[in-house]
C-alpha cells in the first residue's frame, strides 16, 4: 500500500511537469476527491525535497490550480446546502441559504 502512495506522488509530479498551460484545463474536469488526492501527492513530493527545482516549480503551480479547484467545488457545495425555514408555529415554509451573508 505504501508503494501505491509513493507511486502516485511520482505520477502527480510527472503529470504536472507538462506545464501550467495544461493545468487549468486538466484540473477543471477533476472531481473534488481527485483534485484533493493529487494535491496531497504534490504536497508529499514537495515535502520530501527530492524533486528537481524546475519540476518543483511546475508541480507547485499545478498544486495552486488544484487548490483553486477544490475551493471552487467547496464553495459550490456550500451554496447548495440550505436550511429549512419555519413560521411562528414551527411549520416549514421553505428553504434559505445556510449562510445568508455569503
Amino acid at each position: 500500500m505504501a508503494e501505491t502512495a509513493k507511486g502516485s506522488g511520482k505520477g502527480a509530479a510527472a503529470a504536472a511537469s507538462g506545464g501550467a498551460q495544461a493545468s487549468a484545463s486538466d484540473v477543471a474536469g477533476l472531481s473534488f476527491e481527485q483534485a484533493l488526492g493529487e494535491l496531497e501527492s504534490i504536497v508529499a513530493s514537495l515535502e520530501k525535497g527530492n524533486v528537481p527545482l524546475e519540476e518543483s516549480i511546475a508541480i507547485y503551480e499545478r498544486g495552486e490550480a488544484l487548490k483553486r479547484r477544490c475551493e471552487a467545488l467547496l464553495k459550490a457545495a456550500e451554496a447548495r446546502v440550505e436550511t429549512i425555514t419555519r413560521d411562528a408555529d414551527g411549520a416549514a415554509t421553505g428553504t434559505a441559504p445556510l449562510d445568508p451573508e455569503g
